[in-house]
């Protein structure tokens, strides 16, 4: 099996992860999220935003990791003056201040659930790449496996949210997977590990995006005059 094969393959089986993870009592900070339809829904958004709160910490932590390990600080500083161009920039949704202000309760869940679904597969796919690199150390994989798993997580939590606040399921999105996500292996090395750190840039910004709206809810839940 070639290594674009294995990678398309991994991809592929992600519904499989999800199906297969074991949820955990939704009292555990550190559980899934899967089994909190018993829990309030006040305190189910706490833990909806602690589990994202937990992946944008993780996320920082890899980045860090994964600079150490492949990126020299002249390219770092290059590419971080370039600015990413990231996948879920297609999603369209509001990053502005007073963007997200104007949006509805029901467009800051829906947002947060199609950027947490947008990641389930990159994250598939970094995973599978970065088994591939002869230095990718212990702790990067570890870490990278994790975050995928919380993931998965957090998209049952936030399913689960959606059902208690709004009493529907999810927005379908009109996005192609195709148009987020292009799974074409690069050539070279060094464009795999240029293509992964974006990856890895990316979701950090999404995550930091997603615990943003979350807590801008939360606010509004409260009833806190000028949330911010």
């Amino acid at each position: 099996m070639t290594a674009l094969q294995e990678v398309l393959l991994a991809v592929s089986l992600w519904p499989i992860l999800f199906t297969i993870s074991n949820p955990i009592n939704c009292g555990d900070e550190q559980s899934s999220l899967s089994n909190c339809l018993s829990i309030s829904q006040e305190k189910l958004l706490d833990r909806v935003i602690q589990h994202t709160e937990l992946i944008f910490r993780v996320s920082e932590e890899s980045c860090t990791l994964f600079e150490e390990m492949f990126i020299p600080l002249p390219l770092q500083l290059q590419t971080n003056q370039a600015g990413n161009a990231c996948m879920t920039k297609a999603l369209h949704i509001p990053s502005s201040k007073s963007e997200i202000q104007q949006i509805t309760d029901k467009w800051l869940l829906h947002s947060v659930l199609m950027l947490v679904q947008s990641w389930i597969k990159p994250l598939v796919y970094l995973q599978t790449t970065m088994t591939q690199y002869d230095f990718a150390s212990e702790a990067l994989l570890n870490k990278t496996k994790w975050m995928l798993e919380k993931l998965i997580s957090l998209e049952q939590g936030v399913v689960v949210l959606i059902k208690k606040m709004l009493n529907e399921g999810a927005m379908a999105t009109t996005v192609t997977e195709q148009d987020l996500f292009p799974t074409d292996l690069q050539p070279d090395i060094l464009a795999s590990i240029m293509n992964d750190y974006n990856l890895l840039s990316c979701f950090k910004k999404d995550t930091h995006k997603m615990e943003i709206l979350l807590k801008l809810l939360k606010c509004r839940q409260n009833e806190i005059y000028n949330c911010a």
